[in-house]
């Protein structure tokens, strides 16, 4: 097939002029490739090169954390000042080859940062989580009014220096339970100052993060969001509560919106618990897209069960969704879009990670992170991935790198 022929190969120009060549989003997937000391590592430089050659036309990071003392798991990156610039030049200069954008995910995983690397968590409330998850974290503690001052502007100084180092853009990551989507629940934010209450309120903490990396980053530097559709959890952020935020997100000039759902507690954004319908028309948030396009002019992309050509282009030529948002298959085939351009994609199978022992399958989303992190690190190496991976080989080289911690719960 003729790239002209798929209408994929359509570029995208953003509210604030960019442009984007296709309509193809590598969504971030979690690399854990950072040092110990939480810097950007060659292998990061490789990986992303290889995307970048790989023709998607928006390539966004694995979160990286803007406080070096809140991570969300070990080898995350951290950006708190200008230390790692040369590192961060050379990541950002091989993920932009070949006409791709590069955009960095800032992200505070807030509550959701595991007691093995986090003595005091911090959240907007000291709520803690639920669901047999309180072996694996602390319970919070509130955020003081100066924090949560310290906190807006630390990801403001982020995107700056983002921008400095040649990515041509940044996420605020403010879904699956971290910091951000801690303030706009309100179950997890029980604040009765300005921070809290009132949706207004609890928006605020995502309002002033994106004024603040406004100021910093200029008009033309392209920002976006990755927000919940819903956190899928009783008492949490509803559907159309993200409606307002999403609303109000766009009023304020946001350039590209990824929408996704659940948090830890509930981590429907793995495929869990997922209709079987969904499953089969493959994208999982589409619902919620048609909704939106009504109420926003801001290009959205839909992440979650993407896997056929045919259901990717059905879904941007139906003008629900301005992207495709597709993650884990780029581990697998990390020229996904070269092929489909070409005509040589065969869908990729992801199939589920599993040891066919209950008690350990029980955290298969964990078995499922570090078996994909492993597909990582392998092109981080120069090496091909490896689609057939033995999940006990893969469960113990998790054991070997990070002990018992393996079976704590992390990002998603």
């Amino acid at each position: 097939m003729n790239q002209s022929k798929s209408v994929l190969s359509n570029a995208l120009e953003l509210p604030n002029g960019a442009i984007i060549k296709n309509r193809i989003f590598k969504s971030a997937m979690s690399e854990a490739l950072g040092t110990s000391h939480q810097n950007p590592s060659p292998a990061l430089v490789t990986l992303y090169k290889t995307w970048a050659d790989g023709g998607a036309g928006l390539v966004v990071t694995g979160n990286v954390m803007v406080d070096r003392n809140a991570l969300g798991e070990p080898n995350n990156v951290a950006i708190e000042d200008e230390r790692d610039i040369e590192m961060l030049m050379k990541w950002a200069k091989a993920g932009t080859e070949n006409g791709t954008h590069l955009w960095m995910q800032l992200n505070h995983p807030g509550k959701q940062s595991p007691k093995m690397i986090s003595k005091e968590p911090v959240a907007p409330s000291a709520v803690p989580l639920t669901g047999g998850l309180q072996r694996f974290f602390k319970e919070p503690r509130a955020l003081q009014v100066s924090e949560i001052v310290d906190l807006i502007n630390r990801f403001g100084e982020a995107a700056r220096i983002a921008k400095k180092a040649g990515f041509t853009g940044v996420q605020i990551h403010a879904a699956h339970g971290y910091l951000v989507n801690q303030f706009l629940s309100p179950y997890h934010n029980q604040r009765t100052d300005e921070w809290g209450g009132t949706l207004v309120n609890r928006m605020r903490f995502l309002e002033e993060t994106y004024n603040e990396i406004r100021k910093q980053v200029g008009s033309s530097f392209p920002i976006g969001i990755k927000l919940n559709s819903a956190d899928f959890q009783k008492g949490g952020f509803t559907e159309d509560e993200s409606m307002e935020v999403l609303r109000r997100m766009s009023k304020l000039g946001m350039d590209l919106i990824e929408i996704s759902g659940g948090n830890y507690e509930n981590p429907i954004m793995m495929g869990a618990d997922v209709k079987e319908t969904t499953i089969k028309r493959e994208a999982y948030f589409m619902d919620y897209a048609k909704k939106a396009q009504k109420v926003i002019s801001t290009p959205i992309v839909v992440t979650g069960g993407f896997r056929t050509q045919k259901g990717m282009e059905e879904a941007v030529a139906s003008g629900e969704i301005d992207m495709v948002g597709v993650a884990r298959p780029f581990a697998l085939v990390p020229d996904l879009a070269n092929k489909i351009f070409t005509g040589s994609y065969e869908t990729v199978q992801t199939k589920p990670i599993r040891t066919g022992i209950k008690l350990l399958d029980k955290s298969a989303s964990l078995l499922e992170i570090g078996w994909y992190e492993q597909q990582l690190a392998r092109i981080g190496k120069s090496k091909s991935s490896n689609p057939n991976h033995n999940v006990w080989i893969s469960l113990l080289q998790n054991l070997i790198g990070n002990g018992r911690t393996v079976f704590s719960k992390r990002r998603a």
